[in-house]
């Protein structure tokens, strides 16, 4: 009986192994087929599938390494974000916008990280920067001096071909460009008592009408403090989440008619807000990052439910992921891989170390760090998820390309640079008051 049952186990694996090999282009068939045939283990292979899948994508961006890196400019400034242009399926990005430190707006080819173009907002604070989802030639970006400015970068001309104008008192620290660019939505400095989300119809933007256009209106109950970040969801139009340093996240359907109404969800990090984000199959998932580096993670779709929406809330991440011979400082962001359904988030050291890290209902863990690239610390970063490469930006004055497996032609590291302090950064002190209101 025994020999019978060693014969059985090793009949089963080599069979296993045959399936594998063979039968893997029409593993959706087979996993059908199991559901009424007695051989029903068979189904572990699909899961064995998607293990692997997840595996190779942090292979890959544990295997990152710099593919070009940017010359200094003239006038160095710290690198606060990045995003990269939204080309047509078929072809790649072409271009990427630089917030900088020095009140301008640098852009790149994105391959070469060749210098183009530059926009200055002087004496306002530019805060963010995105491209426009339909038209991958026009860029913007939040003013302290309450607008939203528009460039066109196939003109010549230094001037907005757009301007989304705010309201008197109005100081815009955040924004963002919802992915039918449709509506442009600001988040506002606290003034006195007053904090806005203010909204404008970003339509004819693409068009490059110039005009100066005034506000539809604003959200003013929400939130009672600064408004750090926005982010519209990615393929739902009606939908955006704001964090603030009140410590609250809260997710709004602006197709309601009014704001009690749009607030559909209102969850509590318990600290200032520096990052927000959507995450998930569906993106039903939304994220947020603390300036004192915690992380907090809500399944939004679990709001009509008896479940808890809270997936992972972790006071501070420095002390939760485990780095050999290194540490954790700070975090810089998150972006979800919908290949692998899969979020990650990207820390590093004041010396320059990328840490990139797996986020799971379990906890994080580290999946690898990128070394030899920066000398500071490192402020800014834009996934690719399309080749799996990494742009990332720091405080010295460094744009880098990263691709998996990459060779740098110059491998010589930059020194380190002091920017001097006399040059305003946008760094601010938070409260921490917090509303009571939670979710």
């Amino acid at each position: 009986i025994f020999l019978s049952l060693q014969q059985d186990v090793i009949a089963g694996f080599l069979y296993a192994i045959l399936i594998l090999v063979v039968f893997h282009p029409v593993v959706d068939l087979i996993d059908n087929f199991n559901l009424t045939y007695k051989y029903a283990p068979l189904i572990i292979i699909r899961t064995a599938f998607e293990m692997t899948a997840v595996e190779k994508i942090e292979e890959q961006l544990a295997s990152l390494r710099i593919a070009k890196r940017s010359t200094l400019s003239e006038e160095p400034a710290y690198l606060l974000d990045i995003d990269v242009s939204k080309p047509a399926q078929s072809e790649s990005s072409r271009f990427v916008a630089v917030s900088c430190s020095n009140k301008s707006i640098r852009v790149y080819n994105r391959e070469t990280l060749n210098f183009l173009r530059e926009y200055s907002t002087r004496p306002g604070i530019l805060n963010g920067v995105r491209f426009a989802h339909a038209c991958e030639s026009v860029v913007f970006s939040a003013c302290s001096d309450g607008t939203v400015k528009c460039w066109d970068i196939r003109l010549a001309t230094q001037k907005a071909v757009q301007i989304f104008s705010g309201y008197p008192s109005n100081v815009l620290i955040s924004f963002d460009i919802n992915c039918s660019d449709l509506i442009v939505c600001a988040g506002t400095e606290k003034v006195e008592t007053d904090t806005f989300l203010v909204f404008w119809d970003a339509r004819g933007v693409t068009d490059c009408a110039s005009a100066t256009k005034e506000p539809l209106g604003v959200y003013s109950e929400s939130h009672n403090d600064d408004i750090t970040k926005i982010c519209f969801h990615p393929i739902e139009p009606n939908l955006v989440v704001s964090g603030s340093t009140d410590g609250l996240v809260n997710v709004f359907d602006i197709n309601r008619d009014n704001e009690d109404d749009a607030l559909i969800a209102t969850c509590n990090s318990d600290s200032s807000v520096s990052f927000i984000g959507w995450s998930g199959k569906d993106y039903k998932r939304v994220y947020c990052m603390t300036h004192d580096e915690g992380f907090c993670w809500w399944d939004i779709a679990q709001l009509d439910t008896e479940e808890p929406i809270t997936l992972l809330h972790v006071l501070d991440v420095r002390e939760a992921v485990c780095i050999d011979n290194d540490s954790l400082h700070y975090l810089v962001g998150g972006s979800y891989h919908e290949k692998a359904d899969k979020l990650f988030l990207l820390g590093g050291t004041s010396t320059g170390n990328i840490h990139l890290v797996s986020c799971g209902t379990d906890g994080l863990s580290l999946v690898g760090t990128l070394r030899g690239g920066h000398s500071a610390t490192v402020r800014s970063f834009c996934w690719n998820l399309t080749d799996e490469s990494l742009l990332t930006g720091g405080e010295d004055a460094q744009l880098l390309l990263w691709k998996p497996g990459a060779v740098e032609r110059s491998l010589a590291k930059k020194a380190s640079m002091k920017i001097a302090s006399s040059l305003q950064k946008r760094v601010r002190v938070h409260n921490s008051s917090l509303k009571s209101r939670k979710k």
